[in-house]
């Protein structure tokens, strides 16, 4: 039987633009021909202007709010489908909706696994994703699913830093897992902050588990959104003692007034990937692109090698 020599092209949602073409550069192509037409009413229609017949197609768009932006990632996916691609991965730097993975209270819908089958259904053969909300997500679909961690991004600009008495922290309980495997490969101490919300985005109550006296402290978590957890947990910190407090959150999402509780509080640097677009210079904010993980993960995915190098975590 003749081997069939896949070609591979690469897709840009509208929202993800600017990451697309750093993978793209970093891939070595450039991105596909796809445009947007739109009905007055705001209904679109994406169209590939380019033949993608028996191809392997990298589509790159995060899922983060608006949920048209899901919307737009769905139509590609059904119009590589019924334009005859061989394979359809779905590359989704950021999963968005992903913190509604389990049914926390009666009447509430589970999201995530809503997505997940949507994706599917659209007709995707693979994802490609980094720091999901909850692991268990990979769970919610019955196609392969590549989870790659920021941790390849993060820990060695951690070591660049070469700071003294190094404690990572991680901002909530539910992090503790995340905090720890940082702990463990970069050789420190880990305390944990434990929350309580009087609802969404709002917290009521913070403690410190452990002593922060005299280390300088970097706070791990999957997504920084409004910014509440994170400063109020930089403030409770250098209130314990300690020397300096960072923050490494894969997503920033940065919503409401967060760039002001950001500038207000105690954090002395904020590290970010661009996952989500349209992030807004700031003094306090560092990004560090994921371009280059995502970059060589799809080409080992395209020429079908192990990717297990790629995890740290």
């Amino acid at each position: 039987m003749a081997v069939v020599n896949l070609k591979a092209k690469i897709f840009n949602c509208t929202n993800s633009i600017d990451l697309a073409k750093k993978i793209s550069k970093s891939f070595g192509t450039g991105l596909g021909n796809i445009t947007i037409s739109r009905y007055s009413d705001g209904e679109f229609q994406p169209s590939y202007e380019e033949t993608i017949r028996g191809t392997r197609i990298f589509i790159i768009g995060s899922t983060n709010p608006s949920s048209e932006n899901l919307m737009e990632l769905l139509l590609m996916i059904d119009a590589a489908k019924r334009a005859s691609a061989r394979h359809i991965t779905a590359v989704i730097p950021y999963f968005g909706w992903a913190r509604q993975d389990r049914k926390d209270k009666p009447r509430v819908p589970i999201a995530a696994k809503m997505i997940a089958k949507m994706i599917e259904s659209a007709g995707a053969t693979r994802l490609i994703t980094m720091d999901l909300h909850a692991d268990q997500i990979q769970g919610f679909f019955q196609i392969p699913v590549d989870h790659l961690y920021a941790s390849t991004i993060f820990i060695p600009y951690v070591l660049s830093l070469k700071l003294d008495n190094l404690c990572i922290a991680s901002p909530d309980m539910g992090g503790s897992k995340r905090a720890y495997a940082y702990a463990k490969n970069l050789s420190s101490d880990v305390v944990i902050c434990y929350k309580q919300r009087s609802k969404a985005n709002v917290i009521s109550h913070m403690e410190l588990i452990g002593d922060v006296k005299g280390k300088n402290i970097v706070l791990v978590d999957d997504m920084v959104d409004t910014a509440g957890t994170l400063t109020k947990a930089a403030d409770l910190l250098i209130e314990k003692g300690a020397i300096s407090v960072r923050a490494i959150c894969t997503h920033a999402i940065l919503s409401g007034d967060a760039y002001q509780k950001i500038e207000r509080s105690k954090l002395e640097e904020l590290i970010v990937t661009d996952s989500v677009p349209k992030i807004k210079p700031h003094s306090k904010i560092k990004i560090l692109s994921c371009a280059d993980l995502f970059s060589d993960v799809m080409k080992r995915v395209h020429n079908n090698k192990s990717i297990s190098s790629n995890f740290i975590m």
